[in-house]
């Protein structure tokens, strides 16, 4: 019996997104069922080739199995991956190394990785391995990043609502990789605003993965072009895809936390094309 679960979403222009309604934008951008108890979830993107997933191991140890739709062996055999654990203590062993993560914790594994399991330390407080992958060209050593040591930038006021912890925990000044990178966003206590001002990078996709939302609570995500934006209701645990042509912001009825993967042309995280707030539509 398999413990992977895999879904391809397609690429889509903003020219098509102007019509769809609610539940067509849920369907082509939201990926809500990422972390499922003993199973390994994926979706595939083609943006970029980027795919976007969860492990929850329970009893038994998760293996990273290959996809038919990579064609490949093992997966990591073209690919490059990175793991945040959003859940319990656990471990991800590689290729016979162990890595110990706790909550927060960022593992990045290179191309060429063949054997790799994730395992929960308790079954009854399992670990939740939040996964990035992109193509890679090049193989660059296995990284373990704990969050205190993440390049961290301190952005936003309590005036604007969007005072928050930026944690880099894996871009090319903590970690060489050929095109992924990673991170976590802590809005503080009274803040609810993320990623203002908003901004576009079409040199590159993003991915927002919305966590520590209390269950009552939700997060609006806003996307699309700076003149025509859409928005999805983002629960906790769930993640939004977002196109290169899209801006990707927020904000929830309480503060909350994000995680952030990028995959494209370039490792320069300040690549960005702004739209200030008062010149979105």
């Amino acid at each position: 019996m398999t413990t992977t679960h895999f879904e391809n979403r397609y690429a889509i222009g903003p020219n098509e997104v102007k019509g769809y309604d609610t539940q067509q934008l849920r369907t082509a951008f939201l990926a809500d069922k990422l972390m499922q108890a003993g199973s390994v979830s994926w979706v595939y993107t083609h943006y970029e080739r980027f795919m976007v997933g969860g492990a929850v191991p329970t009893t038994t140890g998760l293996k990273l199995e290959t996809l038919d739709a990579l064609k490949a062996p093992n997966f990591l055999d073209r690919r490059e991956l990175g793991i945040i654990n959003v859940g319990g203590d656990g471990k991800v062993i590689a290729d016979g190394v162990s890595y110990d993560m706790g909550y927060k914790d960022t593992l990045y594994l290179g191309q060429g990785n063949v054997d790799v399991e994730f395992v929960s330390s308790d079954a009854n407080q399992p670990a939740k391995f939040y996964l990035n992958s992109a193509p890679a060209h090049k193989q660059f050593p296995n990284k373990h990043v704990p969050l205190g040591d993440a390049n961290q930038l301190n952005l936003g006021s309590s005036e604007t609502c969007n005072e928050r912890d930026i944690n880099q925990t894996m871009i090319n000044s903590v970690v060489e990789t050929c095109q992924l990178q990673m991170g976590i966003t802590c809005l503080k206590p009274g803040s609810v605003w993320n990623t203002m001002p908003a901004h576009q990078h079409d040199r590159r996709n993003e991915v927002y993965f919305y966590f520590e939302v209390p269950e009552e609570q939700a997060v609006c995500h806003f996307m699309g072009e700076p003149q025509e934006t859409r928005h999805i209701w983002v629960h906790n645990e769930q993640a939004v895809i977002s196109p290169p042509w899209s801006i990707h912001s927020g904000s929830g009825t309480q503060n909350y936390s994000f995680i952030w993967g990028m995959a494209g042309e370039n490792l320069d995280y300040g690549d960005m094309d702004f739209h200030p707030p008062h010149t979105l539509r």
